[in-house]
């Protein structure tokens, strides 16, 4: 058993080697990551895992408890973890590559996980591709739709959720439209600093008058100045074409 806040990454390390024999025996190798390993751990903290076994019929998420601590285990096979890694580069994501690339490996092909840790590293220094037009116009179209909830919301309860919906939208188009990976979560306020300080105080302050007060008007300036560079807001014109194989059989409601 480890204690999260006093355990040391060796410990963390130990546990993890026992978690992996007696749970994934087959495994070839995997990689232990999360605050944790880093020595940052909150009693709230899980430990992190990616197995990689020669072949899962197909990869998995598990959650579970060992020795009083909670597990998050990521199951894969080669090509399962490259699908993964590819999505998740393509989306912008960095959370599975930060993991990988931070990763301390354990089991019998450590040369395996060392070349997978290099590639991958490889790929967050490299940054995500840029922002395809029609993500970029659903990211603009979204946030122009929120913004105006938000200039006519009434109440005190409105602007709140509001507000939940237009976090993750600004912080997507804030990060992203500077080439830089997304972050979801506790994981936006750190992204933010690390790029721009200034930046951050603004999401910080804007969006925290709005949950304290009400008070709109910081995040709707937070959101006009970080849209401008984009074309501004959206709506007039817009078009977004659905896949054309989204039908269900003709006539079932009568349309």
């Amino acid at each position: 058993m480890i204690d999260p806040t006093l355990s040391t990454p060796a410990e963390v390390l130990a546990a993890a080697h026992a978690i992996v024999a007696s749970r994934y025996p087959d495994a070839i190798f995997a990689l232990v990551a999360g605050s944790l390993m880093r020595g940052e751990g909150t009693v709230h903290s899980d430990l992190d895992l990616i197995v990689i076994h020669d072949r899962v019929d197909a990869s998995r998420r598990e959650s579970f408890v060992a020795g009083g601590v909670p597990v998050e285990a990521f199951v894969h096979d080669d090509a399962t973890l490259a699908w993964a890694i590819d999505v998740a580069a393509t989306r912008g994501r960095p959370s599975l590559l930060a993991m990988i690339a931070e990763a301390t490996a354990i089991g019998r092909a450590p040369q395996r996980a060392a070349r997978l840790k290099e590639a991958v590293a490889g790929i967050l220094a490299k940054g995500p591709p840029p922002l395809p037009p029609a993500q970029l116009d659903a990211l603009r179209y979204a946030i122009t739709d929120a913004v105006q909830d938000l200039r006519g919301a009434r109440g005190e309860a409105e602007p709140l959720a509001i507000g939940v919906l237009l976090y993750p939208l600004l912080a997507e188009l804030a990060l992203r439209g500077r080439g830089q990976w997304n972050a979801t979560g506790k994981w936006v306020p750190r992204a933010l600093a690390r790029i721009d300080g200034e930046l951050a105080a603004r999401f910080d302050h804007a969006f925290r008058s709005l949950f304290a007060t009400g008070a709109a008007d910081a995040v709707v300036a937070l959101a006009e100045r970080e849209l401008a560079p984009h074309g501004g807001m959206r709506f007039d014109g817009d078009v977004q074409v659905a896949n054309p194989a989204w039908r269900a059989p003709a006539g079932r409601f009568g349309a």
